[in-house]
Protein backbone atom coordinates (compact mmCIF):
# COMPACT_ATOMS: atom_id res chain seq x y z
CA UNK A 1 0.00 0.00 0.00
CA UNK A 2 0.92 3.57 -1.14
CA UNK A 3 1.08 6.09 1.39
CA UNK A 4 0.04 9.89 0.49
CA UNK A 5 0.74 12.66 1.96
CA UNK A 6 -3.12 13.08 2.78
CA UNK A 7 -3.01 9.66 4.23
CA UNK A 8 0.70 10.39 6.76
CA UNK A 9 -1.56 13.00 7.87
CA UNK A 10 -4.61 10.79 9.12
CA UNK A 11 -2.66 8.57 10.57
CA UNK A 12 -0.70 11.05 12.47
CA UNK A 13 -3.61 13.29 13.93
CA UNK A 14 -3.94 13.84 17.11
CA UNK A 15 0.14 12.64 18.00
CA UNK A 16 1.19 15.96 18.41
CA UNK A 17 2.74 17.33 21.21
CA UNK A 18 1.80 20.95 22.91
CA UNK A 19 5.30 22.42 23.90
CA UNK A 20 3.61 23.62 27.28
CA UNK A 21 0.99 21.08 28.43
CA UNK A 22 0.76 22.84 31.87
CA UNK A 23 -0.27 26.11 30.32
CA UNK A 24 -2.58 28.16 33.08
CA UNK A 25 -2.52 24.96 35.75
CA UNK A 26 -0.97 25.35 39.24
CA UNK A 27 1.16 23.52 40.98
CA UNK A 28 1.92 23.35 44.23
CA UNK A 29 5.62 22.08 45.26
CA UNK A 30 6.80 20.83 48.56
CA UNK A 31 10.43 21.42 49.93
CA UNK A 32 12.15 23.55 47.35
CA UNK A 33 14.74 25.02 49.88
CA UNK A 34 18.08 24.59 47.66
CA UNK A 35 19.00 25.04 43.90
CA UNK A 36 20.98 21.79 44.20
CA UNK A 37 17.77 19.71 45.33
CA UNK A 38 15.32 18.01 43.59
CA UNK A 39 11.91 19.82 44.31
CA UNK A 40 14.04 23.15 42.67
CA UNK A 41 14.95 20.73 39.62
CA UNK A 42 11.01 19.56 39.60
CA UNK A 43 9.38 23.20 40.31
CA UNK A 44 11.89 24.65 37.32
CA UNK A 45 11.01 21.54 34.88
CA UNK A 46 6.94 22.48 35.58
CA UNK A 47 6.87 25.84 35.00
CA UNK A 48 9.13 25.17 31.66
CA UNK A 49 5.87 23.37 31.10
CA UNK A 50 3.72 26.38 31.25
CA UNK A 51 2.63 25.93 35.08
CA UNK A 52 1.87 28.82 37.86
CA UNK A 53 4.30 27.63 41.06
CA UNK A 54 3.46 27.90 44.47
CA UNK A 55 6.64 27.00 46.31
CA UNK A 56 6.96 25.97 50.01
CA UNK A 57 10.41 25.98 52.03
CA UNK A 58 11.91 25.52 55.23
CA UNK A 59 15.47 26.39 55.20
CA UNK A 60 15.87 25.63 59.05
CA UNK A 61 15.64 22.11 57.98
CA UNK A 62 18.52 22.23 55.79
CA UNK A 63 20.37 24.58 58.34
CA UNK A 64 20.63 21.69 60.63
CA UNK A 65 22.19 19.25 58.03
CA UNK A 66 25.78 18.59 57.10
CA UNK A 67 25.01 20.22 53.38
CA UNK A 68 23.49 23.20 54.81
CA UNK A 69 20.71 26.31 53.71
CA UNK A 70 20.99 27.44 50.34
CA UNK A 71 23.64 30.39 50.47
CA UNK A 72 21.39 32.24 48.80
CA UNK A 73 18.25 31.71 50.68
CA UNK A 74 15.02 30.86 49.25
CA UNK A 75 14.91 34.28 47.34
CA UNK A 76 17.31 32.89 45.41
CA UNK A 77 15.71 29.30 45.47
CA UNK A 78 12.95 31.08 44.46
CA UNK A 79 14.47 33.23 41.59
CA UNK A 80 15.77 30.41 39.99
CA UNK A 81 12.62 28.72 39.58
CA UNK A 82 11.03 32.09 38.38
CA UNK A 83 13.44 32.44 35.13
CA UNK A 84 11.94 29.10 33.96
CA UNK A 85 8.43 30.80 33.57
CA UNK A 86 7.05 30.62 30.40
CA UNK A 87 4.77 34.02 29.55
CA UNK A 88 2.09 35.14 32.39
CA UNK A 89 2.42 32.31 34.69
CA UNK A 90 3.65 33.27 38.19
CA UNK A 91 4.96 32.33 41.73
CA UNK A 92 4.29 32.66 44.72
CA UNK A 93 6.20 31.05 48.08
CA UNK A 94 6.00 30.53 51.60
CA UNK A 95 7.87 28.75 54.54
CA UNK A 96 6.03 26.24 56.84
CA UNK A 97 7.55 23.70 58.87
CA UNK A 98 4.82 20.86 58.11
CA UNK A 99 5.69 19.38 61.64
CA UNK A 100 2.55 21.24 63.21
CA UNK A 101 -0.37 19.24 62.81
CA UNK A 102 -2.80 22.56 60.78
CA UNK A 103 0.41 23.62 58.83
CA UNK A 104 -0.67 21.23 55.30
CA UNK A 105 -4.08 22.32 55.72
CA UNK A 106 -2.75 25.79 56.06
CA UNK A 107 -0.39 25.66 52.87
CA UNK A 108 -3.08 24.08 50.46
CA UNK A 109 -5.54 27.29 51.84
CA UNK A 110 -2.85 29.56 51.05
CA UNK A 111 -1.57 28.06 47.59
CA UNK A 112 -5.35 27.73 46.17
CA UNK A 113 -6.44 31.75 47.58
CA UNK A 114 -2.79 32.98 45.67
CA UNK A 115 -4.35 31.36 42.22
CA UNK A 116 -8.05 30.72 42.87
CA UNK A 117 -7.42 26.74 42.16
CA UNK A 118 -4.46 23.96 42.23
CA UNK A 119 -4.42 21.43 39.44
CA UNK A 120 -0.98 19.60 40.56
CA UNK A 121 0.36 18.80 44.12
CA UNK A 122 4.18 17.35 44.56
CA UNK A 123 5.21 16.37 48.37
CA UNK A 124 8.69 16.95 48.00
CA UNK A 125 9.49 17.57 51.46
CA UNK A 126 11.58 14.86 53.56
CA UNK A 127 12.93 14.54 57.05
CA UNK A 128 16.39 13.78 56.69
CA UNK A 129 19.07 12.94 59.53
CA UNK A 130 18.71 12.53 63.11
CA UNK A 131 18.09 8.68 62.51
CA UNK A 132 20.10 5.38 63.38
CA UNK A 133 20.03 1.56 63.34
CA UNK A 134 18.03 -0.64 65.66
CA UNK A 135 19.40 -0.20 69.25
CA UNK A 136 19.71 3.75 68.43
CA UNK A 137 16.04 4.55 68.42
CA UNK A 138 13.76 6.49 70.63
CA UNK A 139 9.91 7.71 70.63
CA UNK A 140 10.54 10.97 69.57
CA UNK A 141 12.95 10.08 66.55
CA UNK A 142 10.40 7.95 65.11
CA UNK A 143 7.65 10.73 66.07
CA UNK A 144 9.26 13.17 64.21
CA UNK A 145 10.12 11.32 60.92
CA UNK A 146 6.14 10.48 60.77
CA UNK A 147 5.04 13.92 61.40
CA UNK A 148 6.95 14.79 58.67
CA UNK A 149 7.37 12.32 56.01
CA UNK A 150 4.29 10.89 56.75
CA UNK A 151 1.54 12.19 58.33
CA UNK A 152 1.96 15.79 56.49
CA UNK A 153 1.95 14.14 53.22
CA UNK A 154 -1.42 12.31 54.01
CA UNK A 155 -2.94 15.98 55.41
CA UNK A 156 -1.80 17.41 52.31
CA UNK A 157 -3.05 14.66 49.59
CA UNK A 158 -6.58 15.58 52.05
CA UNK A 159 -6.67 19.45 51.70
CA UNK A 160 -5.85 19.45 48.22
CA UNK A 161 -8.81 16.64 46.78
CA UNK A 162 -11.10 18.90 49.15
CA UNK A 163 -10.48 22.05 47.12
CA UNK A 164 -9.88 20.23 44.01
CA UNK A 165 -13.03 20.75 42.39
CA UNK A 166 -12.02 20.75 38.09
CA UNK A 167 -13.48 17.41 36.61
CA UNK A 168 -9.76 17.06 35.01
CA UNK A 169 -5.85 17.58 35.48
CA UNK A 170 -5.69 16.38 38.76
CA UNK A 171 -2.39 15.20 39.36
CA UNK A 172 -0.79 14.37 43.01
CA UNK A 173 3.06 13.16 43.33
CA UNK A 174 4.68 11.67 46.42
CA UNK A 175 8.22 10.89 46.72
CA UNK A 176 9.78 7.88 48.54
CA UNK A 177 13.36 6.55 48.61
CA UNK A 178 13.24 2.52 47.34
CA UNK A 179 12.56 1.14 51.04
CA UNK A 180 11.40 -2.12 49.18
CA UNK A 181 14.51 -2.40 46.98
CA UNK A 182 17.11 -3.06 49.58
CA UNK A 183 17.71 -2.07 53.47
CA UNK A 184 18.49 0.94 54.67
CA UNK A 185 19.95 0.03 58.44
CA UNK A 186 21.00 3.50 59.58
CA UNK A 187 18.14 5.66 58.81
CA UNK A 188 15.29 2.82 60.23
CA UNK A 189 12.43 5.86 61.16
CA UNK A 190 12.90 7.33 57.42
CA UNK A 191 12.49 4.34 56.00
CA UNK A 192 9.50 3.21 57.79
CA UNK A 193 7.87 6.80 57.20
CA UNK A 194 8.61 7.05 53.48
CA UNK A 195 7.73 3.10 52.86
CA UNK A 196 4.52 3.32 54.36
CA UNK A 197 3.71 6.56 51.51
CA UNK A 198 4.49 3.58 49.00
CA UNK A 199 2.00 1.18 50.81
CA UNK A 200 -0.66 3.33 50.91
CA UNK A 201 -0.40 4.67 47.13
CA UNK A 202 -2.52 2.59 45.51
CA UNK A 203 -5.34 2.96 48.48
CA UNK A 204 -4.85 6.77 47.90
CA UNK A 205 -5.21 6.83 43.96
CA UNK A 206 -8.34 5.15 44.58
CA UNK A 207 -10.08 7.33 46.50
CA UNK A 208 -9.13 10.14 44.10
CA UNK A 209 -10.15 8.46 41.35
CA UNK A 210 -13.59 9.29 41.09
CA UNK A 211 -12.63 13.08 41.63
CA UNK A 212 -10.72 12.60 38.51
CA UNK A 213 -7.36 13.34 40.27
CA UNK A 214 -4.39 10.61 39.69
CA UNK A 215 -1.88 9.94 42.47
CA UNK A 216 1.87 8.29 41.58
CA UNK A 217 4.72 8.09 44.04
CA UNK A 218 8.34 7.97 42.63
CA UNK A 219 11.54 6.77 44.12
CA UNK A 220 14.74 9.03 42.71
CA UNK A 221 17.36 6.82 43.68
CA UNK A 222 20.49 8.10 44.66
CA UNK A 223 20.44 11.83 43.52
CA UNK A 224 23.62 14.23 43.73
CA UNK A 225 22.36 17.37 45.51
CA UNK A 226 25.61 17.83 47.83
CA UNK A 227 24.82 15.66 50.72
CA UNK A 228 27.20 12.54 50.19
CA UNK A 229 30.69 12.63 51.20
CA UNK A 230 34.05 12.15 48.68
CA UNK A 231 33.90 8.22 49.59
CA UNK A 232 30.51 7.66 49.74
CA UNK A 233 29.98 9.62 46.32
CA UNK A 234 33.10 7.41 45.02
CA UNK A 235 30.93 4.08 45.88
CA UNK A 236 27.65 5.15 45.15
CA UNK A 237 29.12 6.07 41.16
CA UNK A 238 30.34 2.95 40.63
CA UNK A 239 27.05 1.44 41.03
CA UNK A 240 25.42 2.78 38.30
CA UNK A 241 25.92 1.57 34.87
CA UNK A 242 26.03 5.04 33.62
CA UNK A 243 29.24 6.12 35.92
CA UNK A 244 27.36 8.74 37.26
CA UNK A 245 24.92 9.73 40.36
CA UNK A 246 21.36 10.85 39.52
CA UNK A 247 21.08 14.50 38.99
CA UNK A 248 17.69 16.31 40.02
CA UNK A 249 16.71 16.93 36.71
CA UNK A 250 16.64 13.12 36.29
CA UNK A 251 13.27 12.51 38.26
CA UNK A 252 12.32 16.00 37.71
CA UNK A 253 11.60 14.88 34.08
CA UNK A 254 9.12 12.31 34.88
CA UNK A 255 7.81 13.97 37.65
CA UNK A 256 6.98 16.67 35.02
CA UNK A 257 5.65 13.97 32.52
CA UNK A 258 3.21 12.59 35.48
CA UNK A 259 1.89 16.30 35.87
CA UNK A 260 0.95 16.43 32.41
CA UNK A 261 -2.85 14.66 30.46
CA UNK A 262 -0.21 11.97 28.63
CA UNK A 263 0.29 10.62 32.14
CA UNK A 264 -3.87 10.42 32.18
CA UNK A 265 -3.89 6.88 32.41
CA UNK A 266 -1.67 6.44 34.81
CA UNK A 267 -2.22 6.41 38.56
CA UNK A 268 -1.38 3.93 41.82
CA UNK A 269 2.16 3.59 40.59
CA UNK A 270 5.78 3.22 42.71
CA UNK A 271 7.72 4.59 39.73
CA UNK A 272 11.27 3.79 40.15
CA UNK A 273 13.79 6.07 38.23
CA UNK A 274 17.25 5.23 39.20
CA UNK A 275 19.07 4.49 36.24
CA UNK A 276 19.96 1.00 36.84
CA UNK A 277 21.59 1.63 40.39
CA UNK A 278 22.53 -1.83 41.27
CA UNK A 279 22.15 -2.51 45.03
CA UNK A 280 23.85 -5.89 44.88
CA UNK A 281 27.39 -5.06 44.01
Amino acid sequence: MRWTGHHIDSATAGFGRDPLPLRGRVALVTGVSRREGIGCAIARRLAASGASLFLHHHAPHDSEQPWGADPGGPEAVVADVAGALVDDASIHHLGLDLIDPDAPAALITTAAEAFGHLDILVCNHARSGADGPLGALDAALLDAHWAVNTRSVLLLVQAFAAQHDRRDGGRVILMTSGQDLGPMRDEIAYATAKGALASITPTLADHLADRAITLNTVNPGPVDTGYASPELHEAVRRRFPAGRWGVPDDPARLIAWLATDEARWITGQIINTEGGFRRSR
